[in-house]
């Protein structure tokens, strides 16, 4: 698997697998019926934000990845990032692979911190994941999320230290 920089020609394989987990309106806070250009303003950002994909060899987009400044100001030093991975290839490390790419990312920009404002917490795999890459939940929003299938659901706020300062008795955090 190979990660790169999205370009406006990774669209409409990006497009379709976008569509089918935002209609679903399980896992994104974004409208369901969101349109076509739209989404594509969304997703494909500018520099200095940036927008990638993981391709198999063969050039197929499995996964995309966009990841952004989380606030601006004072709050500019903490980054954010979001994951669309396409059905078909779920479950094969695809969605690792571009989480650790966007801190990689993150790291290398200099962010101190990278933020997840909104993961829904019915989304067990992505809370696993990222947990697992040592996010921490740090607060959840009650009935944030209207889930079609569970009703109002909470939604997590997870963070993650970035900075090689902040220590816990010698440990990165």
């Amino acid at each position: 698997m190979l990660i790169r920089e999205a370009t406006e020609k990774d669209w409409p394989s990006i497009w379709p697998f976008f569509r089918t987990i935002v209609t679903a309106g399980e896992t994104f806070t974004y409208p369901t019926d969101l349109e076509k250009d739209q989404a594509q303003g969304w997703w494909l950002l500018e520099e200095p934000n940036r927008t990638v994909v993981a391709v198999d060899d063969t050039g197929a987009v499995l996964g995309t990845a966009k990841m952004n400044r989380n606030h601006m100001g004072n709050g500019s030093h903490i980054s954010s990032a979001s994951y669309m991975v396409a059905p078909e290839h779920s479950g094969r490390g695809v969605g690792r692979a571009l989480c650790e790419h966007t801190l990689d990312w993150a790291r290398e920009a200099g962010y101190h911190a990278m933020q997840f404002n909104a993961v829904v917490e019915t989304n067990t795999n992505a809370v696993k994941l990222y947990r697992s890459l040592g996010f921490e939940i740090i607060g959840t929003l009650p009935e944030g999320f209207r889930h079609p299938e569970h009703g109002y659901v909470g939604l997590h706020i997870m963070h993650k230290s970035l900075s090689r300062a902040l220590t816990l008795r010698g440990v990165p955090r």
